[in-house]
This record gives C-alpha cells, structure tokens and sequence, in this order.
C-alpha cells in the first residue's frame, strides 16, 4: 500500500516563482534567474530549454529581465541589479520578505540570531538586512557551541529569527536552550506554515509505515529536512525521480509513504508512485513454490522474527510464523507483569517481534518471547542514553544495599544511594515502586550493566525552575509554597527550585515566641516578596495578611468615646497595659484608673482582669492608644439620682381635745 503526503509538492513562494518565469518564456522577453531558480534539477533544465537560464552574478544579465527567486537575496544585491539597469521580477516568497522586515527593523546594537544555513540562499539574503551583528546555527548542537558568545548579551535583547524551512522540533529545542541564558530574548517564529505542515504530515506518515520514500533536489535544505524527520521513524529512501526507485530492495516493505520537497512538481510525484505501484504489484506475485520453500525454512534459537497472533489462552497465544512449526509465547515471556492477562496484551491478527527461544523440530513447535526482545532493544536504548544523555523513565523496583534498582525498556538499571535522591537524608524507600526520571552515567556492554543518576536530573530541573524564577521575580508577586524548615527566627519556604525566608516578625500581627507557633514544616502557605538580593540570591517573604492587620480593625471598628471590655496584661508604675483585640494593647495611665488617688496600679488591678474602658485617644499612625476607666466612673457617679432631705415636723399648739371635752 502507498500513501502519498497531502503536502507533498510546490509550496505557495515556489509555485509562484515558477509561475512568473514560464509566464515570462510565454512572452519571449530574454530573461534570466540569478541562481537556480528552484532546487530541482528537471525544473532549472526545462526552463533552460526555454531560454531562461541561471546567472550568478548581476553583471551577466546582459541587459535580460533578471527573476530573484523565492529565496530572495540581500538588499545590496538590489543595488548591484539597479547598477547594471536590470529590469527585476522579484519572485521572493512573502513569508521570506516578511522575515526581511524583522531583521531590517534590529537595532545594530542587538544581535541577532538566525536559525538556518549559513550557506542556504535564504540565510545568506536574511544576513544581508542585517545592521548589526549576526550569528547564525543550523542545528541545537551548533546552538550550545555559540553559548558562551551569547551569554555576554544575557541581560540585553536579543532577537531570534530562522529560515522558513528550518525543522520544527529542533526550533523548540533551540528556543528552550536559548531562554535559559537570555533574559530578554525576542522571538520571531518564522518557519513556514507549510513547512511546518509538511513536517508534520511526514512525521504522521513515517510512523505509520514501513518505509517513507523522500522525492525532492539533492540541494533541496527542506526536502533534506524531511529526510531526517522520516529517518527517525522507519527505513527513509531519498530520491530525485522514479528511475531511483529500482536501485532499492522493497521485499519487506508492505506499507510505504511517499512526501516531497516544496520544490518538487507534481509530475514527478506522481512518476514516483506510479514507478512504486508497479514495482509492488511485480513483487507480490510470487510463485506458489516459493511461497511453499518459505514455509519449510529452518529458524534458530535466538532468531528475530515477526508472528502473526492466531489464538489466545490464559496462560500462552497462538502466533504463526511462516514456517511449518507451531509457534507460541508463554505468558510469562509476554510480560513481567504477573498481574497481566494475556487478552489485555495481544489480540488474533495482532503482529508481533519476537525473539525465537526453543525450537522442537520432533514435536513441530516453537517457543517465543516478546519480553527478551524488548529487553534487548531497552538495552540498546540504555546504552545509547549515555551518549545522547536522554532522559530515561521508569519504575523503582527495589532497594539493595547502596542504592536502588530502576526498571525501563523492560532493563534493570543500578542508581547509587548518592545518586538516587537530592538530599542524602531522604529516604530511599519512599522511592520504591515510584515512577523517575535518570540518566545513564556510564554502561558496561559485556556485563550488560548500567548506573543511572535521578540527581542529575533533579538538579537540572531545579536549576530550570530557579532560572525561570529570578526570570519571574518582583517584589509585591505572590506565590504558593511549602514550609521546608524553621528557626528561632523564621521560616524557609519553597517557592519551586527557590527557598525564600519568612521572618517571624512577619509571621502573625500578635507578638509570638517561635513560628511554629503559626506554622509547621510541610504547610502549604501563601507568601509575596517582600525584598529581593539578585546578587546573594536571597529571598524576603511575607506572609500576613494587611486585612489582618489588628491596627486596620481598630481603625474600622472602634474610636474616640468608644466603650470596650478589655484584659488587664501588664504593669508599669505609671498604669497598667490592657488587651483590647489582639495585637492592639490601650494604656490606662495610673490617673485615669480611679476616682482617688492610688499608689500603683496594682492597688486596683491584676494580671488577666478584665474591666470596661473608654478610649479616650485613639492614633492609628503612631500605633497608640489611650483609654479610661475614670471616665465611666465619673458617668455613672453623674447619672446616679441626688436624694431630697426630709422636711422636720412641726407641731402646733392647740387646745387638747380631752380638756375641751
């Protein structure tokens, strides 16, 4: 089967290149192209027999109309063509044009960084806009050897741009490192949408066949980009027309893509799959006795090859490998797993890679692992992520005595207790059966032994997470964070790769002993910056709250005249200090506590006695407050009712009743 990419042929800038130059052979004006027009060579060759034929250098237009290709040129090849008294076509692509803007538009004091080949025309066109200086690299690997040159412009900006045809993945890639050293980068993603689609498509397509047949110019930069993206999934096969395609051996190829460069005509397109289908069509028909030999084959222990599943049981499945034995897989050489059930891994018409452990030619069986085949490709992909330093994942399976055993690709690699956690106060057992990240140290093939560092990827993550925080940084940003320790006097928290430090004064609003008596280690809390020192990378926090702040409820909730119940707390030979909300003590001077005259407060009161005041002065700036029992003493002696005197008796004299009787 062959599938051809929907995005494979002439982008949107070639075709209209093309287009203006065969529209220019149909007037019969004498024209020429100042370079190959397009990277292909059947294009260059037709228009050649047309009469329009590359030049390089303006002064050999001879007075033709010169075409500038979809690559564009530099703006002093302009001015070369206007010297000569060129008539020009411009035949740049706009997205390269708009790429031309950016770079025309950079201060000479920034530098700028071009992602592309420095001798691709398109780069060579990009440099000539340029007013300052420029550095340039095609690959992240280029990228890290220009690091220590462009960390010198760490604090000041830098522009990013790339050529249109720059590969995607490793544009992230570029980005994600270049952010790490530049603090004011500006980044201008300029990769064609097409190319990004065509990328995308052949990357889809790769990993869905068996092979990927590339069509495109030998000087093609994104034809050669696709090549490389395909090769990372299967067999890629890079081609310039049909009559390539005979050179290959396709037996074992069932299902092919096809893709194509963007200046690559859609005649030879179709040529190739027309040349593809035909040569399948010839290698399917084969003869029934060679389908018959191939079933008799001998196989050997340790053979790879690839079954067909034709039944499932519990405890093993059915394959059949093209040969007259009667082949299965245990479930235990399936899978690790022994929790596992064999319809959960395999289904009848599933293919499979397997690994040939037994053959019983008396009884006509073979016995098959898919486990040690894997196992042998993990090992592989181990060994491998000591040079690449990939970053491996897997599962803690054990602890040992120095260290742990982590299992990925289906191999057992040894992490070092030193290596295993940040801190060698942690635990290893909180470890086991925990998915990590590591990577590979240093192998040993012959005794198929590998020692990984999950340290090593901790601290890049940490290093990442503290460079995208002093990135972040401001006073008064406020974050979430965990209590990592605590002192006398405060309390470290971690901000996520930066431990900041809440000081115990900015703990709580109430005067306390210790932090703990606010917080504990392990709390989620809700800091802000308080101050900053980039220099010693050190962090002041904050953690309460202004609207608990006692002295703003005082303010909204009490004033002068006011009458409260407030808690006797301290003496002083001139009053004694009362609690009114926490965090907010009142004076009750030694004259304001009686309506007599007192000694010392203490004639009257007592630690923790709880009495009503007046306030009497209340200044929330100073942080000051006066109060009074007096006061209400002198209010209720006033409200009390004054008591009449009692008016004498008085007796008159007068004749006695008696006597007058």
């Amino acid at each position: 089967m062959i599938t051809v990419a929907k995005t494979a042929g002439f982008c949107f800038g070639v075709q209209r290149a093309v287009d203006k130059a065969l529209e220019q052979a149909r007037l019969g004006e004498p024209t020429c192209t100042l370079g190959e027009l397009i990277h292909n060579t059947q294009i260059v060759e037709q228009l050649s027999h047309t009469g329009i034929e590359p030049i390089q250098h303006p002064n050999e237009s001879c007075g033709r109309t010169v075409i500038i290709r979809s690559h564009g040129v530099a703006l002093f090849v302009y001015e070369e063509l206007k010297a000569c008294g060129c008539k020009v076509i411009d035949a740049t692509c706009p997205f390269v044009e708009k790429i031309h803007r950016i770079v025309a538009n950079v201060p000479p004091e920034t530098l700028l960084l071009i992602a592309g080949d420095l001798h691709h025309p398109e780069v060579e066109g990009i440099a000539g806009y340029c007013r300052g200086r420029f550095l340039t690299f095609g690959s992240v690997t280029e990228l890290e050897q220009l690091l220590n040159e462009i960390e010198k412009y760490g604090n000041s900006e830098v522009v990013l741009v790339s050529q249109t045809t720059f590969s995607q993945s490793e544009w992230q890639k570029c980005v994600e490192k270049l952010k790490k050293v530049c603090t004011k980068l500006k980044i201008f993603d300029t990769i064609c949408i097409a190319t990004e689609k065509r990328q995308s498509e052949a990357r889809k397509l790769a990993a869905e066949n068996d092979a990927m047949i590339v069509v495109g110019g030998r000087h093609s930069s994104n034809t050669a980009k696709l090549v490389q993206i395909c090769r990372a999934y299967c067999d890629t096969f890079f081609v310039e027309n049909a009559g390539e395609l005979h050179e290959v051996d396709w037996s074992g190829y069932n299902k092919i893509g096809v893709t194509a460069g963007a200046s690559t005509p859609a005649c030879i397109i179709k040529e190739v799959h027309k040349t593809m289908s035909e040569i399948l069509k010839d290698q399917d028909e084969l003869s029934f006795e060679e389908m018959l030999n191939q079933s008799f084959k001998t196989i050997y222990n340790k053979e790879k090859v690839t079954g067909v599943v034709t039944g499932i049981a519990p405890n093993e499945i059915s394959v059949d490998i093209g040969t007259k034995h009667a082949g299965y897989v245990p479930l235990n050489e399936l899978t690790d797993d022994p929790n596992a059930k064999t319809e959960d891994l395999a289904k009848i018409g599933d293919e499979l890679e397997l690994l040939v452990v037994r053959v019983n030619d008396v009884e006509g069986t073979v016995m098959l692992s898919k486990k040690r085949l894997d196992q042998i490709a993990g090992f592989e992909k181990v060994m491998g992520a000591a040079d690449t330093e990939e970053i491996l994942e897997g599962v803690v399976v054990e602890v040992i005595k120095g260290g742990v055993l982590a299992l990925t690709n289906g191999v057992k690699v040894f992490i070092p207790a030193s290596q295993a956690t940040m801190s060698r106060n942690d635990s290893l057992e909180d470890l086991l059966k925990q998915k990590v990240q590591f990577k590979i140290l240093e192998v040993n093939r012959q005794r198929k032994r590998a020692v990984g560092s999950i340290r090593a990827v901790l601290r890049e993550q940490k290093k990442e997470l503290e460079d995208q925080f002093w990135k972040d940084a401001e006073v008064g940003k406020k974050y979430t964070g965990t209590v990592k320790s605590l002192t006398s006097y405060g309390a470290f928290v971690n901000l996520g790769g930066v431990d900041g430090m809440v000081h115990i004064s900015e703990l709580s609003w109430n005067r306390i002993k210790h932090p703990s008596e606010v917080v504990k280690v392990g709390d989620t809390v809700e800091v802000y910056i308080k101050d900053i020192d980039a220099e010693n990378k050190k962090i002041s926090l904050g953690y309460k709250k202004t609207e608990d702040n006692p002295w703003e409820i005082m303010k909204n909730q009490y004033e002068v005249g006011a009458v409260c119940t407030v808690k006797i707390v301290s003496m002083t030979p001139f009053g004694a200090f009362a609690q009114i909300i926490p965090g907010v003590d009142g004076l009750i001077h030694i004259s304001q506590i009686a309506n007599e005259r007192i000694n010392k407060p203490s004639d009257v009161l007592s630690i923790g006695q709880e009495v009503q005041v007046k306030i009497t002065e209340l200044d929330i700036e100073k942080k000051r407050v006066s109060l009074s029992m007096r006061a209400l003493l002198e209010e209720k002696k006033e409200e009390a009712p004054v008591q009449e005197e009692e008016s004498p008796v008085v007796y008159e004299a007068g004749p006695s009743t008696e006597s007058a009787e």
